[in-house]
This record gives structure tokens, C-alpha cells and sequence, in this order.
């Protein structure tokens, strides 16, 4: 088995911790699973963690030089931010489903943009969550927003796993199989 474990820096596990915390409190509240819970109440959270802290994280990256955590943390704080500010007013569910639509092609970018297996797993899950949000705003769909809302679940378990396994040092990446039959690992 394949342990490549990577302490990862501390800005990575922080920005991984606030992304996965936020969404699996945005997720949880989609689904309806917790009795009394809704998506408003992800909004304090994906306000401060969501927003400012991962904002923050991001500039922190950028000074490390690790424009590729800077950029996502960064784009990905300001698009939390900006849902949790706006959350709760008076747009339409065209307008919203717009929104969702908007900060799904950052998650495509960021998904498309490489990285480690975990990374681009987290995001590639929380693109499919918001395009189905999106769709699900824009057809009033609660059926598909609660789709939409295990899938951001999903994507915050893949995050705070990847940030847990950075700290304790847990396997990062899968193993990768021989390359036919009869091939055996050499070791």
C-alpha cells in the first residue's frame, strides 16, 4: 500500500480544516437530516470560517508563495463570504441559482487546476453540488437541493479528512495498482 503522507503546511491544513467544516455545516443543513437545522443556519459560520478565515488562509499562502492555495482559499473565502452577506435577502431563486452557478465554474477551475487526489476530490465534489443547487434553484428543485446537499457533506468529509490525515499522518493518496497481470511490485 501506497503511504504517501505529506505534513502539508500549516496554512494547507487550516484553509482544509475551514473549507471542510464549512462544508459540512452548509451540507448537513441542505439535507434536512438534523431535525431544526437549515441552510441559514450554516451562515455565521460560513461567514467568519468560510469566508474571512479561508480568505485569510489564502493570504498567507500567497506569502509562502504557494499561488495555487492562495488562489483557491482566497477565491473560495470571498465567494463564502459573499453568499453568507447575502443570505437571507430578497433575491430571486434565478438570482441565486445564478450565484451558485458562478462559484460552480471557480470549483471547475480549481478541480481542473491539479493538485493532490484529496484536493481535487473535495473540489470536484462541491462543483457537482452546486451545479445541482444551481439546477435545483433554478427549476425549484427541493429534491435536487438536497442532492446538491450531500454532495457539499461529501466534499467537507474529503476536506477535513485531508486535513486530519496531514496532521496525523494518515495515507493521502490511494494505492495504484500493477500495471497488467503478471506484474508483480518490486520491494
Amino acid at each position: 500500500m501506497d503511504n504517501d503522507v505529506s505534513a502539508g503546511s500549516t496554512t494547507t491544513v487550516v484553509g482544509r480544516l475551514a473549507l471542510g467544516i464549512t462544508l459540512l455545516a452548509f451540507g448537513f443543513g441542505l439535507t434536512d437530516v438534523i431535525d431544526g437545522v437549515g441552510a441559514s443556519d450554516a451562515v455565521s459560520l460560513a461567514h467568519y470560517v468560510g469566508g474571512v478565515a479561508l480568505f485569510v488562509a489564502g493570504l498567507f499562502a500567497f506569502r509562502d508563495r504557494d499561488t495555487a492555495t492562495g488562489t483557491s482559499y482566497s477565491a473560495l473565502g470571498a465567494l463564502w463570504f459573499t453568499w453568507a452577506v447575502s443570505a437571507g435577502g430578497n433575491a430571486s431563486a434565478n438570482a441565486a441559482g445564478l450565484f451558485l452557478l458562478l462559484f460552480a465554474l471557480v470549483t471547475l477551475t480549481l478541480t481542473l487546476a491539479g493538485g493532490d487526489q484529496l484536493t481535487q476530490g473535495t473540489y470536484g465534489l462541491f462543483f457537482v453540488s452546486l451545479v445541482l443547487l444551481a439546477i435545483g434553484q433554478f427549476a425549484t428543485s427541493d429534491s435536487l437541493t438536497k442532492v446538491g446537499g450531500w454532495f457539499a457533506v461529501a466534499a467537507g468529509a474529503v476536506a477535513w479528512y485531508a486535513a486530519t490525515a496531514a496532521l496525523a499522518h494518515w495515507p493521502t493518496v490511494l494505492p495504484r495498482r500493477a500495471a497488467g497481470r503478471g506484474v508483480t511490485a518490486a520491494g
